[in-house]
Order: C-alpha cells, then structure tokens, then sequence
C-alpha cells in the first residue's frame, strides 16, 4: 500500500510540475505580447479617447442602404521616436463592418504618422490595421490548455504535430511559388508525410497506427482517383473556377491539390475511427471472431458516416454564405448564385464524403488483417 501511495504521488509531481511549467510560459508569453512593441518597425497607437462624429446614410445605383459612422480617435505612441507623444485619428466604419470596424479605448493600432504634424504638440496620422498578436496568444492558450486538459500527453504531441505539418506546408507552399515545383508531386507527398506524423505523434508506433495509416492512405487515393474520373467523363461541366480567376497559376492543377488536403483530414479521422475501435474490440476479448469484429465495425462506420459527410459538407459550404448574401442581395438569379459560388465546394465536400465511405470498408478490413497477424504471433 505504502509503495502505491508512493508511486501515485510521485506521478502527481510530475504531472503539477509539468503543468506548471506550461502555466508559467504561458503568463511570460502574455507578458510580452502585451509589452513587445519596441519589437515593430511600424507606429503602434494605443486608442484612449473616442468620440461620435455623426452618422451618413447612403444608397448605392442598386439602392442598397447602408450607414456610415465616423470616429475621432485620441491615441498614444507605444514606439518609436515619438513614443508617449499624442495622436489625432480619424476612423469611419460602416453598419455592417464587413472591410472596417469601430474601435474602443484599449484597442492598439498600426499607424502611419502625418510627417507634417511631427513638429506639433499633437500628432496626426491614419490607421492601417489593428495589432491582434495578443488576441492570438489568448486563443492559442486557451486552445493548448483545453487539449493538454483532455488529451493529457496525446494532446501535447497532438499539437507538435500540428506544429509540424504547419511548417511542412508552409515550406511546401514557398517551394512551388518560388521553384515552381509540381504541385500535385508536392500534395502528394504532403498527404503522406501529414499521415504518418499525425497518427505516429498521437498513437505511437502499434498496430492500430499501422492499419490507420495505410487505411488513410488508400481511402485517400480512392477519393481522388474517383473525383478525377468524374472529373473527365463530365468534362468538368458545371464546375466554375472564376472564384480561382486572380491565380497566376493553373487553377486546376490548385483545385486538385486542395482535393488533396481537404480530403485527407476527413479520411484520417475516419480511419483511426475505425482502427481504434476494431482494436479496442479485439483487446478487451482475445477469442472475438473475425465475424463479429466485421459486425461491430460495420455498425460503428454506418454510425460515423452520416455525420462525418454532414460535417464536411457545413464546414466547406459555411465559407461561401457572405457571398451567396451578396449575390442575392444584388438580385442574382438563384441558380446563377448557387453555381458561382458553391459548384467547387461542393465537389470538394464530395470528393471528402466518397473518401469518407469508401475509407469505412478500407480501414475495416486493414484492421482486421492486423488484428489476425497480432492474434497469430499470441
């Protein structure tokens, strides 16, 4: 008993001394988003005075109303050479804030000062954008904490590995622009190398890893071989690149690379679904048969697969709502708007959701043949 009470408690030091750690960088990390602007080459001004200067309303030749509210913003320098003195700023924002916004004490922003007013007691400048880095600290905290609470340690290498494959694609992105790489020769890598690390950093190396790997890996290239068929039989009718237009390079060949990595984070969730579950299965009874593991896999894959396609589905159509609104709001005709806007994310959400069925089977029968070679080596 003595010696359970010892191992138990010197986990729990362990545990507080890493948590505390994190708790630590995360306080000195908010400490210096907060006092890091002599780090800027640009004006930072911190807003301490607002003021209402009256409100226009205007109607367009399509006789869209809108309102316009102006601002008269009293800042202070945060930086450079004129750093502490007063700033006069200007801010007109309109109704729906869809290109500006209001601004409030507190709020810290890029500015660029009137050379003019230099000499004066008051400086005057204009705003170019808001500094948010702050913002995006809490977020990141806030995330990290929330998945190191429950995921534990699967959730700190959950976000290296996210840390790595946002590197890898970044990385990956400035090799084609600037070495004019092949693209779907660069997906395709990517796809493997965001397989592998993903399921390696989070589930280690076992079986189960294994199976959802070459499952994620096949489920994928199944996706995309399938969409590209459909693809050519149809002469790609229907499909509306404008949205593509301002590419300086072949939009198709950039739609098929986002086909690649929009597929695959669906058909890898969908693969570790279906290893974890048939390992878990054949884990907590060794004498399951092959028959009901296929069974209990079959019912837990028809379960995830609705709402699994539902996801992809909202999660690709829910970025083109701002612009259906401004299509119909301008009295586009519906079907004009629908085939603008959503003709390439719905193939996208297709290309996903055939990933999706097809990765059920996939991974079902993978597992299944790990489960047989670990039973035989029993």
């Amino acid at each position: 008993m003595a010696k359970l009470i010892h191992a138990l408690t010197k986990i729990a030091k362990k545990q507080m001394l890493v948590y505390s750690i994190i708790i630590a960088c995360c306080v000195v990390s908010m400490i210096f988003v907060y006092n890091n602007y002599s780090l800027y080459e640009r004006p930072i001004a911190k807003v301490m005075e607002t003021k209402s200067e009256g409100v226009t309303e205007e109607i367009d030749m399509f006789e869209n109303e809108d309102k316009l509210f102006s601002q008269i913003l009293i800042a202070e320098l945060k930086n450079g050479p004129e750093k502490g003195k007063p700033i006069h700023l200007e801010n007109t924002y309109s109704l729906s804030k869809a290109y500006d916004q209001a601004y409030k004490p507190g709020d810290e922003l890029f500015v660029v000062i009137d050379e003019e007013t230099k000499s004066a007691s008051i400086l005057a400048g204009e705003i170019q954008d808001v500094k948010r880095d702050k913002y995006m600290a809490i977020a990141f905290w806030v995330f990290l904490l929330v998945l190191l609470a429950v995921g534990r340690t699967q959730g700190f290498f959950a976000v290296i590995s996210l840390a790595v494959n946002v590197m890898l694609l970044v990385y990956a992105i400035e090799l084609y622009v600037k070495k004019d790489t092949n693209l779907l020769l660069l997906s395709g890598i990517l796809a493997i190398l965001f397989t592998v690390l993903s399921l390696l950093f989070v589930n280690g190396f076992n079986g189960k890893t294994y199976a959802a790997i070459v499952a994620t890996l096949l489920g994928t290239a199944a996706s995309i071989v399938i969409t590209l068929l459909v693809m050519w039989i149809t002469s790609e009718n229907g499909l509306r690149y404008e949205e593509m237009g301002f590419l300086t390079r072949p939009y198709k060949l950039v739609f098929i690379a986002g086909l690649f990595i929009g597929s695959l984070g669906a058909v890898m969730d969908v693969a570790i679904t279906m290893s974890s579950s048939i390992f878990e299965l054949w884990e907590k009874d060794n004498n399951i048969s092959m028959k009901a593991l296929k069974t209990s896999g079959l019912d837990i894959g028809k379960d995830i697969m609705g709402t699994m396609t539902s996801i992809l589905f909202f999660a690709y159509i829910s970025g083109s709502i701002p612009m259906l609104i401004l299509y119909l709001k301008n009295f586009s005709p519906l079907g004009f708007t629908l085939s603008m806007n959503l003709s390439l994310e719905l193939t996208r959400a297709l290309a996903g959701g055939i990933g999706i069925v097809l990765t059920i089977p996939i991974g079902l029968y993978i597992s299944m043949f790990f489960v047989k070679r670990k039973r035989a080596s029993l």
